[in-house]
């Protein structure tokens, strides 16, 4: 059986929740409608904050996740019966901390997923990072890892996300700078190394440079914005060319994960202060990885995050995810 998602990458400038609302709606009424929708980083966060301290950026956007926000964006993917990532938003944690984090709502208005944005744009960003990397299930359909903008630049990220199962990396992005030049190249190549979808989401002018895209796991752009224009992105995301582009290798020649062989010795990474060992190598998705890494159980999930309902999607976290 096929997996498929219709998958929608918003590029439109920040904008207030009621406007989101409108446009969502809106979009779910036309050919753009789709099963998963995606905006960018801090896309509800960002408008009208020219000239506010952090102090008073942080009192007006900054909410628990169980806030008045999240309410309101769980309503709306229960409504409209969507997957839904609306971008970032200002998380206020435990002892008033604040993160820049990532939320998913799946079609019943649960809460499946959350990411705090581990590499922050230093010394730029001030939000306390997260520690641990995040991917969720769509039933029936696929595993979907999240990123957050800088994120991207570094490959321990996409990679672990690889491993842990994602089959598509979703990156949240609000880059109002000339790096988008840089982000396009680096999305591709961790597409490539890691055999996986990528799509990038970066908001429109004057918030942002857009450019965003979709790439599929040979690292081909499948669907692009030419510029900063408000426009909303359609494509299907084929799931099964992942194992596809494992099996038969990527562009029928690459085979990275399948390097390592049983009679390899683990490979010491000084960096890291660890290794790669030719046991644990694969991602948890393979039929060659062990059913004990395979990430599968709620022993993974911590408490608080498991649905109330067993059938629910699971979110995941190898690292742990602290506050």
């Amino acid at each position: 059986m096929s997996r498929y998602l219709r998958l929608a990458l918003v590029q439109t400038p920040a904008e207030s929740l009621e406007r989101f609302a409108e446009g969502l709606r809106r979009r779910m009424k036309s050919p753009n409608a789709a099963d998963l929708v995606v905006y960018p980083e801090l896309h509800l966060c960002s408008e009208g904050v020219e000239g506010l301290s952090v102090d008073e950026y942080y009192a007006a956007h900054a909410e628990p996740l169980d806030g008045p926000r999240g309410r309101a964006l769980s309503a709306l993917a229960r409504e409209l019966g969507i997957w839904l990532i609306p971008g970032t938003v200002l998380e206020r944690a435990e002892e008033g901390r604040v993160h820049n984090t990532a939320v998913v709502y799946d079609p019943r208005g649960e809460l499946v997923a959350r990411y705090r944005k581990v590499f922050t744009w230093r010394p730029y960003e001030p939000v306390v990072p997260g520690r641990g990397f995040v991917v969720f299930d769509m039933p029936g359909t696929g595993r979907i890892g999240l990123s957050i903008c800088y994120d991207s630049w570094y490959p321990e990220v996409t990679r672990h996300l690889a491993w842990m199962g994602a089959e598509l990396v979703v990156n949240l992005v609000q880059t109002p700078t000339s790096g988008r030049a840089q982000e396009i190249p680096v999305n591709q190549a961790n597409a490539i190394v890691n055999q996986i979808w990528v799509a990038s989401v970066n908001g429109a002018g004057p918030t942002a440079q857009g450019q965003s895209l979709l790439i599929d796991p040979e690292g081909h752009i499948q669907v692009a914005a030419v510029g900063m224009e408000d426009t909303t992105l359609l494509s299907v995301v084929d799931f099964d060319r992942v194992p596809a582009a494992r099996k038969y290798g990527t562009c029928g020649d690459s085979w990275p994960w399948d390097h390592f062989t049983p009679g390899d010795t683990p490979l010491e990474l000084p960096l890291y202060n660890g290794r790669i060992d030719p046991a644990t190598w694969r991602p948890a998705t393979s039929p060659e990885t062990p059913v004990a890494l395979r990430l599968a159980t709620s022993a993974e999930t911590p408490a608080s995050w498991r649905p109330a309902n067993p059938a629910a999607p699971r979110r995941h976290s190898r690292e742990g995810d602290a506050s």
